[in-house]
């Protein structure tokens, strides 16, 4: 099984990366770099370790444009060393294709990353390192190829999952509109669970699946007051009616909504119980 380093200076990018590879079966471990120097220090500890060692990495999946060195730059020095891990460049411009496969890059990923296409960067590194794995029963629904012609994926990890979206304007009251790759689609409201914070961007939960959105949750949290949101912590933002369960424990709060438990701060605590009486007693 693979071990794997992020490399991306934009925070809910390299989260939602660090996401799809840790949902791939055939990776043991990833580990995220919001810089430069912080993939230096780790990869430095790495080759220290040996390829074998408690510290080993295996491929360095890295975003080519940062703040100092860039990812070309980092391949560059990584290009030294003997035994250095393997690369896939993963970036939002195609312009950098050919001086990445000089770099001996085994594959030129772009954003906004599909898990599908996460997923053949990873066979691809397996099968190098001689780890490649057989792929499972293919569905008889679905084609023999993607549609950039790269062979069906072993695992399509963070199945139900999207890629980072933009979001673009609300379409109607009742749906809020996002943009994946160059498509606009629409969500309705009714069918976010949660929204969880990252950064300037917002994460809205469904029960299919999350949509990453270039949006503040303090504006959503005025927005959707009226359609029964609520704001619990810092960090979430739930929709009233889906709450399963609310849970004290020593002093701490915790709600369940579906699958997921979150964190009640203690400042949001007594107003959420007395909002959820009054749910309860209609």
């Amino acid at each position: 099984m693979l071990r794997a380093l992020a490399v991306d200076d934009e925070r809910p990018l390299l989260e939602e990366l660090l996401y799809l590879l840790r949902s791939d079966p055939r990776v043991r471990s990833a580990e995220g770099a919001s810089d430069a120097t912080e993939a230096l220090r780790r990869i430095t500890r790495a080759l220290e370790s040996g390829p074998d060692g408690p510290d080993g990495i295996d491929v360095v999946f890295l975003d080519i444009h940062m703040a100092g060195l860039t990812g070309l730059d980092i391949a560059r020095l990584l290009a030294g060393f003997a035994r250095p891990p393997l690369i896939v460049f993963v970036t939002a411009h195609e312009g950098f294709a050919v001086q990445a496969f000089d770099l001996k890059a085994v594959d030129y990923v772009l954003k906004p990353v599909r898990p599908e296409r996460l997923a053949e960067a990873v066979r691809r590194v397996g099968a190098q390192l001689g780890r490649a794995q057989e792929p499972p029963a293919a569905d008889p629904a679905t084609p023999a190829t993607g549609t950039d012609g790269a062979a069906p994926p072993v695992a399509v990890p963070g199945a139900g999952r999207t890629p980072p979206e933009v979001v673009v304007a609300d379409r109607a009251p009742d749906q809020i509109a996002v943009e994946l790759g160059g498509v606009t689609r629409f969500v309705a409201i009714s069918d976010i669970v949660h929204v969880e914070a990252q950064g300037d961007y917002a994460r809205l939960h469904t029960d299919e699946g999350s949509h990453l959105v270039r949006i503040p949750l303090s504006t959503l949290e005025e927005r959707w007051a009226a359609r029964g949101f609520v704001r619990i912590h810092r960090r979430h933002l739930v929709a009233l009616r889906r709450i399963d369960e609310l849970r004290l424990d020593g002093g701490a709060t915790t709600v369940r909504v579906g699958s997921a438990e979150l964190q009640v701060s203690r400042r949001h605590a007594r107003e959420l119980r007395e909002l959820l009486m009054r749910q309860a007693t209609g």
